[in-house]
C-alpha cells in the first residue's frame, strides 16, 4: 500500500478536509490522503500526463467488447510498456516495480469491503440506478428500503438480507438493464390488482365447519331438549 494517495482538488472526497467515510478508508490502509491545492498544476500534471499517455499509447485503433476485455488488452500491453526505457526516469519501469513494493506498506490483515452502497426506497417503476444506468429490482419490493451496492463488476440490491436483483455493471451511459423475471412478476402484480377477488367468492375448501371448533375445545355434541 502506498503511504501517500494524491487526490486532486476536487468535491468527490471533500475539498477542506476528507469526509468520513474517506478518513476511515485512509485509517484502515494506515496510509495518508493528500488534497492537492487550487491552482498546482505541477502536482496535477504528473498524473495527467500519464493519463495522456495511455490515453494517445494505448486507445488509439483498439476495440474494447467490456470492461474486461479492456483491463485484458491494457495489461497485456503494459508488459510491453514496462519493458521500454522511460526517458524521465532513465530505466525500465519494470525494473522498478520491486523497489516500489518495498517501500510500500503492507495491506490490513482485515477484508475491506471496497463497493459502491447506497439504501434507497423502491418506488413503483421497480428501478434502482447507478451512476447514470437504471438497473431492475423485483417487484415485490416496491415501496420497502432496499440496499444497492456495486462494484466493479456486478450491481446487487437486497431487501431485508434477501437478494432481490442482481446484474452485470454496465459503464455506458444511460442504459435500462432488465431481468425478464421482474417483469414477469410485475404484470402479475397488476393483474392481481385490477382483477381483484370478488367478495364472497372464497373457495369452498377454505370454509371450516364449526363442529370442527366445539370438537377442538371438547364440548362433543349438543344434546337436544
Amino acid at each position: 500500500m502506498p503511504r501517500r494517495l494524491i487526490w486532486d482538488n476536487e468535491p468527490g472526497i471533500g475539498r477542506r478536509g476528507v469526509t468520513e467515510p474517506v478518513a476511515v478508508f485512509a485509517g484502515t490502509l494506515a496510509t495518508k490522503v493528500v488534497l492537492l491545492p487550487r491552482k498546482d498544476p505541477q502536482s496535477k500534471g504528473i498524473v495527467e500526463r500519464r493519463n495522456g499517455f495511455f490515453e494517445t499509447s494505448f486507445m488509439p485503433g483498439r476495440h474494447f467488447e467490456s470492461p474486461a476485455d479492456f483491463n485484458a488488452q491494457f495489461t497485456d500491453w503494459l508488459t510491453t510498456a514496462n519493458a521500454r526505457v522511460v526517458r524521465t526516469i532513465k530505466a525500465h519501469p519494470s525494473e522498478l516495480l520491486a523497489a516500489d513494493k518495498e517501500a510500500m506498506l503492507p495491506l490490513p490483515p482485515a477484508v475491506m469491503h471496497l463497493r459502491w452502497r447506497n439504501h434507497v426506497r423502491l418506488g413503483r417503476d421497480y428501478y434502482v440506478r447507478v451512476d447514470t444506468c437504471d438497473y431492475s429490482v423485483d417487484p415485490r419490493a416496491i415501496g420497502a428500503r432496499v440496499d444497492v451496492s456495486a462494484d466493479l463488476d456486478t450491481v446487487r440490491v437486497r431487501h431485508g438480507g434477501r437478494l432481490v436483483a442482481e446484474h452485470s455493471r454496465r459503464w455506458a451511459r444511460n442504459m435500462t438493464v432488465t431481468d425478464p423475471a421482474h417483469v414477469v412478476t410485475a404484470a402479475t402484480l397488476r393483474h392481481d390488482y385490477q382483477h381483484p377477488t370478488p367478495p364472497g367468492s372464497t373457495d369452498e375448501g377454505l370454509v371450516r365447519d364449526l363442529a370442527d371448533y366445539d370438537r377442538a375445545f371438547g364440548l362433543g355434541e349438543v344434546s337436544q331438549p
